[in-house]
């Protein structure tokens, strides 16, 4: 499958839209991504060329979206690009850029962001309870990791 897969970033330029659709739910926004360059004879930074995308996101990820960003919003997207162009009359008369996303996040060199876990339909149904985190971390001390390293090496 070839697919041109692009990682945009750029401000949320329209509010979300969400939709519940038979598929499941559906978000839609526009994202404004412009380039900014240092203008040398002035000696600071202008904007340039403002592209726009359609950014559209599925099922838990369109959940997600609608409850976290909003118009302005510093975000990274990523997703599949669908370039699409319409001729009327042997003219071009539009053309769309459109990205189905499959990630999208805040810009966290613009800004900081809380993050939430959502809960899963099972554990919110009153399914099996939600595992904890496991402890990664080696506690100070502990050698018998570097015991099993040392086993693993030789």
């Amino acid at each position: 499958m070839n697919e041109t897969m692009i990682c945009a970033v750029g401000n949320v330029a329209t509010q979300p839209v969400y939709r519940e659709l038979a598929t499941g739910a559906s978000v839609r926004f526009r994202l404004a991504a412009t380039a900014r360059y240092l203008d040398r004879e002035k000696n600071e930074w202008t904007d340039g060329h403002t592209n726009f995308f359609t950014v559209w996101a599925n099922r838990q990820l369109a959940t997600n979206v609608s409850g976290s960003i909003n118009v302005g919003d510093p975000v990274v997207v990523q997703g599949r690009l669908k370039v699409r162009s319409e001729v009327r009359e042997g003219q071009p008369s539009w053309t769309s850029a459109d990205i189905d996303a499959v990630a999208i996040g805040h810009d966290l060199a613009r800004g900081t962001s809380a993050f939430r876990r959502t809960q899963r339909a099972e554990n919110a149904a009153g399914g099996a309870p939600a595992q904890p985190e496991p402890a990664w971390e080696t506690p100070p001390g502990d050698d018998t990791a570097d015991r099993r390293e040392a086993v693993a090496v030789t």
